[in-house]
């Protein structure tokens, strides 16, 4: 696949491209503020819809029972803000006024991962993934950079009949997906294909992926790079062929290596094609204030961690 870096761009610009997007073409899709409509993305949709924007302050429990009561409305409810806020303190109402309802409220999770850099471990979302996809009727999406963020809020719409959670970052990462790559939910995306080794992805890690991808090449490894994208449903046919293919598997998320990706993908591995697996993600640590590339070195989350890991990997299979 023909993947070129054309700039940088933050995913949650993505993410309010494509509300503002859906926002115009849906009358029944509305948004809902929690006083961070600028760092979030909403925004965009603020100011092309502004009699369906309605901002609740700093008041994440109730605008989620809010979108509770606007779904059943048979309105399309956005609710948007920094993922420990939306994925955590607003938990209880996600399962039981959402989930268990299965109402169609769409959640946005911002500042995913460690590279939130200097607002530090309260504001770095590190755990939220695994709190979203062992719920019930909850849909997961990671997109891996603002173009496939955009794109994953219009499926979350077109695609989906329930609730989804959105996760995506702050600061400006890579933007090398093309405008007419597909975005299916729940089908990942092989970016480049290898026989030594697959490394999935998912989130910012995909373009450190495909750059682990490189530096293994210059060492005679060829790697396949999967784009998890959609965490649930996880695409198991595509990681069983994989797994098949390769017979060894690296997952790399900017996340806790517990209850993340890669829980996922092993939980799949196991049952249907065993093969060594290695994990790269947050080592069960609080993040810290810090600048995002440096974070990124010191928690082992670049692509030559990734590339060891698959070297180490690959040992393993022998």
């Amino acid at each position: 696949m023909n993947l070129n870096l054309k700039g940088y761009k933050p995913t949650r610009a993505g993410f309010g491209e494509g509300l503002r997007e859906i926002g115009l073409m849906d009358p029944r899709v509305v948004a809902l503020g929690a006083d961070i409509t600028n760092s979030v993305g909403m925004n965009l949709f603020r100011d092309a819809c502004p009699d369906r924007f309605f901002s609740f302050g700093i008041a994440e429990q109730n605008i989620m029972g809010a979108a509770a009561g606007l779904a059943l409305g048979g309105k399309i409810p956005f609710m948007a803000t920094y993922g420990v806020f939306s994925a955590m303190r607003a938990l209880d109402q996600v399962r039981v006024s959402v989930c268990y309802n299965n109402l169609n409220v769409k959640i946005g999770g911002a500042h995913a991962g460690i590279s939130v850099g200097p607002d530090g471990a309260t504001h770095q979302a590190l755990e939220d993934i695994a709190v979203m996809r062992v719920l019930p009727n909850m849909t997961v999406l990671s997109p891996c950079d603002a173009p496939q963020a955009r794109k994953a809020v219009i499926a979350a719409v077109e695609q989906v009949n329930g609730p989804v959670y959105i996760r995506f970052g702050r600061e400006a990462v890579p933007e090398f997906t093309s405008p007419v790559l597909d975005f299916k939910v729940g089908r990942g995306q092989v970016f480049r294909l290898g026989s030594d080794v697959a490394i999935i992805a998912t989130g910012h890690m995909v373009w450190e992926a495909l750059e682990a991808a490189k530096l293994l090449a210059l060492q005679g490894i060829e790697a396949s790079v999967v784009n998890m994208h959609t965490l649930k449903p996880l695409d198991e046919k595509l990681i069983v062929e994989i797994a098949g293919m390769t017979g060894a598997i690296v997952t790399a998320e900017e996340h806790q290596v517990i209850g993340g990706l890669g829980s996922a993908v092993a939980e799949c591995v196991v049952k249907y094609r065993p093969v060594p697996m290695a994990f790269v993600g947050m080592p069960d640590v609080f993040g810290e204030s810090g600048q995002p590339a440096e974070l990124m070195e010191k928690f082992g989350l670049k692509s030559r961690h990734i590339a060891g890991a698959a070297i180490e990997v690959i040992r393993r299979k022998q």
